[in-house]
């Protein structure tokens, strides 16, 4: 902003407040934002499963074969075509992760993410480490399934970073989250809380969404967070963060995916699963306008 331009701003705003009317929240603040929306809502499918020990489901309340810790090409390169993800492997636990020139852990290398000047690699293990069981049990993380699991609606709100474009769900600054001491949103609900914790720790989340891309924006897409998180966008993973840990966190700059377009609609898929006790770590951060498209489908929502 010029000299000129700053002076008249603060004349404009000295001038409301003189006149005793609020000054402009665009003048008062320069944000350059000031034109998005302050909140996104986004609306996806929480489903809820028992765990293992109470005769529940074999995925949930198990400790990976190979030791809790972060598992990576559990699931394919695209969607299934349900629109779902599909079942790659039992996963092969990472031992340290792939990182950007400005030290952000990102996906370990997919075909369709371009790689960087500065990318440092990562490290796994050679052989597969049973972060889950069977095709057929991780096929009901994210379907309706009789006798399996319980479903209903959960919105999640984002909120504008005040003066940026950035969005923010945070279960550690939620209002309602922060009291829960943690991303609990079926507490005493469907099939109840596990054991004696009060708490209830053994459901899946899944959101559909859409944005536009604009190339060269530096759009990007991060989440922190335990268990199971799956970013896909246009039908193809770019956030690969598996198994059973505590809170981790990776990031896709949406410039990395060389087939997008400029300025046109493409959606965001996300898929994640709370599968063990004892934390429920939960936050995105993007500066992705995003709204949510058709709730994922769901066939037996619990009444």
């Amino acid at each position: 902003m010029s000299k000129a331009s700053n002076r008249q701003r603060l004349l404009l705003v000295a001038t409301a407040l003189a006149a005793g009317l609020p000054a402009p929240a665009a003048l008062a603040t320069s944000d350059a934002h000031a034109g998005l929306p302050e909140t996104m809502t986004l609306t996806g499918v929480v489903r809820d499963f028992k765990a293992r020990d109470e005769g529940g489901h074999a995925d949930f309340q198990r400790r990976p074969d190979a030791g809790f810790g972060h598992y990576v090409y559990m699931v394919a390169d695209e969607l299934d075509d349900d629109g779902k993800p599909a079942f790659n492997s039992t996963g092969y636990k990472l031992f340290s992760n792939w990182t950007d020139a400005n030290g952000n852990p990102i996906s370990p290398p997919r075909d369709h993410i371009a790689q960087r000047q500065g990318d440092s690699s990562g490290s796994i293990a050679d052989s597969t480490g049973g972060a889950l069981t069977t095709p057929a049990n991780f096929a009901q993380w994210f379907r309706d399934v009789p006798g399996v699991n319980v479903s209903r609606p959960l919105s999640i709100t984002l909120r504008r970073e005040a003066g940026s474009n950035v969005y923010v769900f945070d279960d550690k600054t939620d209002a309602k989250y922060k009291e829960l001491g943690g991303f609990f949103p079926i507490n005493d609900e469907l099939f109840g809380n596990y054991g004696s914790t009060g708490k209830n720790y053994h459901f899946t989340f899944e959101l559909e969404t859409e944005f536009i891309y604009r190339e060269g924006a530096g759009q990007v897409f991060t989440f922190i967070g335990d268990d199971d998180v799956w970013v896909f966008i246009d039908g193809k993973c770019v956030i690969d963060i598996g198994g059973v840990h505590s809170a981790i966190a990776q990031t896709i700059d949406l410039d990395r995916l060389e087939w997008l377009e400029d300025g046109q609609k493409y959606d965001l898929k996300f898929f994640f699963a709370e599968r063990h006790t004892t934390q429920a770590n939960f936050r995105i951060e993007t500066s992705l306008n995003l709204r949510s498209i058709n709730l994922p489908a769901t066939a037996a929502l619990f009444d």
